[in-house]
């Protein structure tokens, strides 16, 4: 009698011992579990830890309701100003309910790529190149936007959606690179000119204030003279006073009209008469008789 007992507790804890087994689930901390039992949804969504299910009847599915990182593949396209390019972006979302995610949709993981992918197709080509290259934070925004619209319904939370890698086509880069020599030239223009304008007015208050003592100039001739020559050259500029080229000009000016004037006649020495003006020499002298020189 004992030793049929203690058989049928052993059959029974067996028993028990493989219920258990069959029985149990763990759902991990990060998971969470949803239960069908006959192919329907039954109760509310398993939390994490030891789960009891009925063996056979219940099936529970966990989902993983970590940060996904999806990454979107290079989409080519023609943005708005008619420009071919690649684009590639990483989409970070999760799963926020976990019923939703298994029943609306067969593969979220799925859906969220191809809709990631024709979402970005769509910016490409509402964007110009210059708002794919400068303004990516509003593009993000906008792409975000797109994926998480119908995301909501799946059960779906897009945390965030980045544009990775904008790729131009060899000529375009070309382009680029030009015109951006060209406004970094243009740049370096400006300022040369306006430092050279805001030397001018500097040198014009320093001339201004020379102006009213002459001996600041001196100094200021014999300083760069000094400046000169302690560069060992063997040639020194000295600069000349513009108040010493007027005073040559002006004593060359009145020599030149002693020099252009008319050469005076020889004085008369034989003691006769001084001839007038407009009398030729000899006009005024007797003529010998040719008889009397015979």
């Amino acid at each position: 009698m004992v030793e049929d007992l203690l058989v049928t507790l052993a059959a029974v804890g067996s028993a028990g011992v493989v219920y258990l087994a069959a029985a149990a689930r763990v759902v991990k901390q990060y998971e969470r579990g949803v239960l069908f039992r006959l192919g329907r949804v039954a109760g509310d969504v398993r939390s994490p830890g030891l789960n009891l299910i009925i063996p056979f009847v219940d099936r529970l599915q966990k989902v993983n309701m970590q940060i996904v990182t999806l990454p979107i593949p290079a989409q080519e396209g023609i943005t708005r100003d008619n420009v071919t390019v690649r684009v590639d972006a990483v989409v970070y979302f999760r799963v926020v309910d976990a019923t939703s995610a298994l029943i609306k949709v067969e593969d979220y993981k799925f859906a969220v790529s191809q809709m990631a992918q024709t979402s970005l197709r769509s910016i490409i080509g509402k964007s110009d190149l210059d708002d794919l290259l400068s303004n990516r934070e509003k593009l993000n925004q906008g792409l975000e936007l797109m994926i998480d619209s119908p995301a909501v319904g799946w059960g779906i939370q897009v945390d965030r959606v980045e544009i990775k890698d904008v790729s131009l086509p060899d000529t375009m880069k070309r382009s680029m690179a030009r015109q951006a020599e060209a406004d970094r030239e243009r740049r370096a223009r400006i300022i040369n000119a306006d430092a050279e304008l805001q030397a001018s007015r500097k040198l014009a208050e320093a001339a201004q204030q020379m102006s009213g003592t002459p001996a600041a100039l001196q100094l200021r001739l014999l300083q760069t003279v000094m400046a000169v020559a302690a560069e060992k050259n063997s040639t020194l500029v000295l600069p000349i006073p513009v108040e010493l080229l007027h005073f040559l000009e002006r004593g060359g000016q009145q020599q030149l009209p002693e020099a252009d004037a008319p050469p005076r006649p020889a004085p008369h020495t034989d003691g006769g008469p001084q001839p007038g003006p407009g009398v030729a020499p000899g006009a005024g002298r007797p003529r010998d008789d040719p008889d009397e020189a015979a």
